[in-house]
């Protein structure tokens, strides 16, 4: 499994739309759904930061870690 981006999650918290959050870190609206569907493989430090600035959270609130145990325990 790995690492879980929850930014589906947060948004939904803070009531904020794609586009909205999207032009308030400056990041096109596509490459921020890839990282809101958890499809992308890797997020660079800049812009996590200006996430947690806008959606006031902390990096651990946009990420869960899954691992090989965690699954075969929730079977």
């Amino acid at each position: 499994m790995g690492i879980i981006f929850r930014l589906d999650r947060v948004m939904a918290d803070r009531k904020i739309s794609l586009g909205e959050l999207a032009k308030r870190i400056d990041l096109t609206d596509s490459n921020l759904s890839i990282l809101k569907t958890g499809k992308a493989k890797a997020v660079r430090i800049a812009t996590m930061d200006a996430l947690c600035r806008e959606l006031r959270c902390q990096p651990g609130d946009l990420l869960e870690y899954q691992g090989e145990e965690m699954v075969e325990k929730d079977k």
